[in-house]
């Protein structure tokens, strides 16, 4: 039997955020608490999910490394303490498969009186189930669950191919910060990589771009 202790945040959330309340068409109308089909289950992520493909589905976004089963519960535990981890995922109950995921993840601020900045991380849904409004569904309900929780924005990093489909969902480009920057220390330096040449037609089409949702507005 799997591992089933903890739940990384309060799964009764879910069912509290209003679907109504988003810009986004569902056709037909689907939310956490009903995803569209009944073996289908919005949950928040479950220590047990190491054994039923977490990992394996990340690796369809990104490079995910040999994660062991204590390293998976060791991050999971300190998540679940930190208190601003919403890691959300979709759940295909008759494979005991999880098959779409999306991360909240809180910023705690001093501007704003204060206030908590949301971002969204880590969206990817199972080439093998499209059509069924998934990811949608799944950035749908972690931006819902931003405004429950009192997040005053909520921001994303993502490739221009993708922001017509944030657009639809309520996010809107950040004006005079169009392109995400960043520095990164687990690789060798970028000139090296690419001895000294700039960045080809292909690669500066991959530039992400930063989006918002405000709910203060």
């Amino acid at each position: 039997p799997l591992l089933e202790v903890l739940k990384l945040y309060d799964p009764n959330i879910l069912l509290k955020l209003n679907f109504h309340e988003s810009p986004a068409k569902f056709e037909p109308f689907i939310s956490a608490a009903y995803p569209g089909e009944n073996w289908l289950k919005v949950r928040p992520l479950k220590d047990g999910d190491y054994d039923r493909g977490f990992l394996q589905l990340l690796s369809q976004l990104t490079e995910v490394g040999h994660v062991t089963r204590t390293q998976f519960l060791t991050r999971f535990s300190q998540m679940k303490a930190s208190g601003d981890y919403y890691v959300t995922v979709v759940e295909d109950t008759r494979k005991n498969e999880i098959i779409g995921a999306a991360s909240l993840i809180v910023e705690r601020k001093f501007i704003h009186n204060c206030a908590i900045r949301g971002r969204l991380e880590d969206v990817v849904v199972n080439d093998n189930y499209r059509g069924k409004q998934l990811g949608k569904l799944i950035v749908v309900t972690v931006s819902l669950l931003a405004q429950h929780i009192g997040c005053y924005k909520m921001s994303l990093d993502c490739k221009d191919k993708l922001i017509k489909f944030y657009e639809s969902l309520g996010y809107v480009l950040i004006p005079g910060n169009a392109n995400s920057m960043t520095i990164r220390y687990d690789e060798v330096p970028f000139a090296v990589r690419h001895n000294n040449t700039m960045l080809d037609g292909n690669d500066a089409n991959n530039v992400s771009q930063t989006v918002s949702l405000d709910f203060s507005s």
